[in-house]
């Protein structure tokens, strides 16, 4: 009996703390910029097949549903990520998928050569400039340390930051406890400020 409740209790509490540290993540760097313009950046995720993995389409989901809680007059939707796996780029399978499978009709650009979350976000940065407000919608860990990416290469941009609406509480419950030790070990790259931000 104690022992089945103590199981009980570890278990409540590694959920408890995956969901604190995702959480924690999706409001790191980020500030609070108004205006009528903005940009959500979708990071693309390794995708072998010809149609949008499991991944993708969650993170196509997350972008889309970002746009939805401000609904600026002026947004752009994009995608990036290359093709990875040498078939059809991450960018392209996720922008089909919005707008086979969401019915997505907004603006959409494609950034579709980037290999790495830094290649993301520099090749993205030519279609940032001019907005008002900028979204990166991915996996908690990873839209900060995409973040940081931004801040490290265009600071200026950077301030423009806002909060996509990629985490909810109990969405991928019971594996926010591995994306945090896999996020832990990703972020381990981040500066001082940068941690000390995420933590």
């Amino acid at each position: 009996m104690r022992r089945s409740t103590g199981l009980a209790i570890a278990g409540a509490a590694t959920l408890a703390w995956g969901e604190w540290l995702n959480r924690r993540w999706s409001r790191a760097l980020v500030g609070n910029s108004g205006g009528d313009s903005e940009a959500v950046i979708v990071l693309g995720y390794q995708n072998p097949q010809a149609t949008a993995n499991f991944i993708n389409r969650w993170r196509v989901r997350a972008g889309i549903r970002s746009i939805a809680a401000d609904s600026a007059r002026d947004t752009r939707v994009v995608f990036t990520g290359g093709a990875t796996s040498g078939g059809v780029a991450e960018a392209r399978l996720m922008a089909d998928y919005a707008k086979s499978a969401l019915a997505f009709d907004g603006t959409v650009l494609l950034e579709d050569k980037s290999m790495t979350t830094w290649e993301n976000i520099r090749n993205v940065i030519p279609l940032l400039e001019g907005v008002d407000r900028i979204k990166i919608a991915s996996q908690p860990a990873h839209g900060l340390k995409a973040r940081a990416y931004l801040r490290r290469q265009r600071p200026d941009l950077a301030k423009k930051l806002v909060q996509a609406d990629d985490y909810r509480p109990g969405e991928w419950m019971v594996v926010k406890p591995l994306l945090a030790l896999y996020g832990l070990w990703t972020l381990r790259g981040l500066d001082a400020d940068e941690r000390k931000a995420s933590l």
